[in-house]
């Protein structure tokens, strides 16, 4: 009768502590910023005759930390700062009471605080709300366009760690990554532009977009491949499916997420693709310069550490070829 030995039982053992911990650790990364949502230094504006604009102003004040506050002479001066990303909405004081300009195509969750902020203005009547740059009208809520997120972060660690695996280190797996991404760029704009309608703008500089994100996430996965073996495809894993994608605000918008979680949200290929994304599909590309250094970092760096691995084995290969003949040798 065979009896298992303590040193047989140790991965069983580990199998089953490990794997609960894990589905922790995930569902505290989904769920955490979640349950945390609430406004952060969110920018919003105020605009109008100083009496009636300084008293919404000090009911934006009284929170503290929630609201990051611009004033604004006009209108019109409000709703330029919106179409620039500069605020997510704002509050125009008026001699016949409040009107709200939100930003739907921003956040259609801000967009909603806004809102009920501007009817607890009016004494609980319904504010005038103007949209000044809706989002699109077959995803008003915008939950199509945060679902559209996860399908591209797991399409760019497939090509990561499937190329780092059956690809030549170098200009080939450089290249397929660039292909690969562009592909599927290509086919993710046909999906969520062409077929469900729900992103406006130029449809190139969309699919450009869509393929940079998913190259700073192919290219970041193997890059640290090549710098730490299978360690750096399950470390590009943990970052882009565990942290940036809870992270990156996309569904609500980064300044209702915990500040922690923002910044590095932003930082991380997701949330800097989502949030150029909306710049581009829907403000002209307002504010996408954060965003876009972001992806091209990430393609940059991870791109040059797989050429810099290429050239690592092509110096090695001399080497293990003068190794196997003295290995023949010795073993006859």
């Amino acid at each position: 009768m065979f009896v298992p030995s303590h040193q047989s039982r140790r991965p069983v053992v580990a199998a089953v502590v490990l794997i609960p911990l894990v589905i922790g650790l995930a569902l505290a990364a989904f769920a955490w910023p979640s349950a945390r949502l609430g406004p952060r230094d969110l920018p919003v504006g105020v605009a109008g005759p100083a009496p009636a604009a300084d008293a919404i102003a000090q009911r934006f004040e009284a929170e503290q930390g929630a609201f990051d506050l611009h004033r604004y002479d006009d209108e019109a001066a409000a709703r330029s700062a919106i179409e620039d990303r500069e605020v997510y909405g704002a509050v125009v004081a008026g001699p016949g009471g409040a009107t709200v300009l939100t930003a739907s195509a921003a956040s259609p969750l801000v967009a909603q605080l806004l809102a009920q902020a501007g009817s607890a203005d009016a004494g609980g009547a319904p504010a005038r709300v103007v949209d000044v740059v809706p989002a699109d009208p077959d995803d008003p809520r915008g939950a199509a366009f945060g679902a559209s997120v996860l399908p591209l972060v797991l399409a760019g660690l497939l090509i990561g760690i499937v190329l780092s695996l059956i690809s030549r280190p170098g200009w080939e797996r450089a290249s397929a990554l660039v292909a690969g991404s562009g592909l599927t760029g290509l086919v993710a704009v046909g999906v969520v532009q062409g077929w469900l309608g729900i992103l406006g703008g130029n449809w190139l500089l969309n699919a450009g977009v869509l393929s940079l994100m998913v190259l700073a996430i192919s290219a970041g996965v193997a890059g640290l491949y090549a710098l730490l073996g299978r360690a750096g495809l399950a470390l590009g894993a943990v970052l882009m499916m565990f942290v940036g994608n809870p992270f990156s605000g996309v569904a609500t918008a980064p300044e209702l997420l915990p500040q922690g979680a923002a910044v590095i949200g932003q930082l991380l290929p997701p949330g800097a693709g989502g949030n150029l994304l909306r710049s581009v599909a829907f403000f002209d590309g307002a504010r996408a310069a954060g965003p876009l250094t972001v992806l091209l970092v990430w393609s940059v760096l991870g791109l040059t550490a797989v050429l810099i691995d290429g050239l690592r084995a092509r110096r090695r290969a001399p080497q293990l070829a003068a190794v196997q003949p003295n290995t023949a040798v010795a073993a006859s």
